[in-house]
């Protein structure tokens, strides 16, 4: 390893832009140093753009375990991804590191729906719903019902955290009216948790994101 630090390793997006144009990470982000009482590293998965890894092209697993072997020899104990859609990569992943892998908080809807009452509902809001079916969750088809997916895709992205709070909490919104008895929420988005805690003020609802799962993977290995 190159070095001793012990850190949580992140699997990026490529965004586009080198390194030095990065714009600068928001309260709350992920991906600002200042969310976390532990130390966070990052690679970029090559090819790994928003548009490839949301639909779920399956050439971008080799690049995914490059970005997470690169990562544990910088010292990570643990390895996440910077987008719920990684799910999909995650056994691949898994498979090719000694670390404890999570790729996305939509891992935690099996054990979400058994914390909530067996008549409750668990709302996943997503970056984009059309690429967020119900065979992403791992969970039973007994359970299936109980799950209701939404998300804030359009023509375009929130240009800001004060945009993107309006639109998830529409969202959530538009959920709640068409189906009574939502207990919880599960946000797919790496974005969505600089916005988590001005929902769960509007709703009142208990809310899990990438930041908890990020919190709860290190924690294993702490």
């Amino acid at each position: 390893m190159t070095t001793q630090q012990r850190a949580l390793g992140i699997i990026g997006l490529e965004i586009g832009l080198p390194p030095r144009e990065f714009p600068p990470p928001q309260p709350e982000s992920v991906f600002n140093p200042a969310t976390f009482d532990f130390p966070i590293i990052i690679e970029a998965a090559a090819g790994a753009l928003e548009e490839s890894v949301i639909p779920g092209d399956a050439s971008l697993e080799p690049a995914c375990i490059a970005a997470a072997r690169r990562l544990v020899e910088r010292g990570a104990v643990a390895i996440t991804g910077d987008c719920g859609f990684s799910i999909r990569y995650q056994a691949a992943v898994a498979a090719s590191v000694e670390v404890p892998v999570a790729m996305s908080s939509l891992l935690l809807a099996p054990t979400l729906l058994r914390q909530l009452p067996a008549d409750a509902k668990l709302a996943v809001v997503a970056a984009d719903s059309r690429h967020c079916g119900k065979e992403l969750l791992g969970i039973d088809s007994s359970a299936e019902a109980r799950v209701v997916i939404g998300g804030i895709e359009g023509d375009a992205w929130p240009a800001g955290v004060v945009e993107m709070e309006s639109e998830v909490a529409a969202c959530v919104a538009r959920l709640g009216a068409a189906h009574p008895g939502i207990a919880a929420l599960l946000f797919e988005c790496t974005l969505f948790p600089m916005v988590t805690s001005a929902i769960r003020r509007r709703t009142g609802l208990p809310i899990y994101d990438a930041a908890t799962l990020y919190r709860m993977t290190f924690a294993s290995v702490a």
